[in-house]
């Protein structure tokens, strides 16, 4: 199983960056250049424990759909999004936040396996790790920038 671990200092609270790490809508910004968009499940919003959602999208020319469950949650300091059908053998993406001095340390815990046995472990290895590690990168800056200039409020209404 591959790991990725990412952290993003943010000047903001933990609440609303749980919040946005929650919401559909933030994460259709933040995927723009996969072209994602919701085929199924939570269309709107901000998703909660035990609720559902498909998204369709481009990744290295293919159009793939990964449907996803939130399994924990403990606002403001974690939850825990599993697949439950898509291209991976498994996948689970822990989000921490901790209150700090200066904000909040978002952190991100991406646990996945590939099919394909040890295809997938190479595939993992050349591509997929450097991949994912990007793609998530950017949708946490896109948090880190909709938080620290008080866009949230159009993400989130408030």
């Amino acid at each position: 199983m591959s790991k990725i671990i990412l952290e993003t200092l943010i000047h903001s609270t933990p609440e609303i960056c749980y919040d946005l790490s929650l919401s559909v809508d933030l994460h259709q910004l933040s995927t723009a250049q996969t072209k994602e968009y919701i085929v199924d499940g939570v269309r709107a919003g901000i998703m909660k424990l035990g609720e559902s959602v498909t998204w369709r999208a481009k990744h290295f020319g293919i159009w793939l759909e990964l449907s996803t469950k939130i399994t924990e949650a403990h606002r403001p300091e974690y939850f825990v999004d599993e697949m439950q059908k898509g291209p991976f053998k498994s996948l689970r993406h822990e989000h921490h936040f901790t209150k700090t001095d200066n904000g909040v340390l978002m952190k991100d815990i991406f646990m996945f396996k590939s099919p394909m046995g040890f295809l997938g472990k190479i595939a993992n290895t050349l591509v997929l790790e450097n991949y994912l590690k990007s793609f998530l990168a950017k949708r946490n800056q896109c948090i880190k920038e909709m938080a620290e200039s008080g866009r949230w409020k159009e993400i989130l209404g408030s």
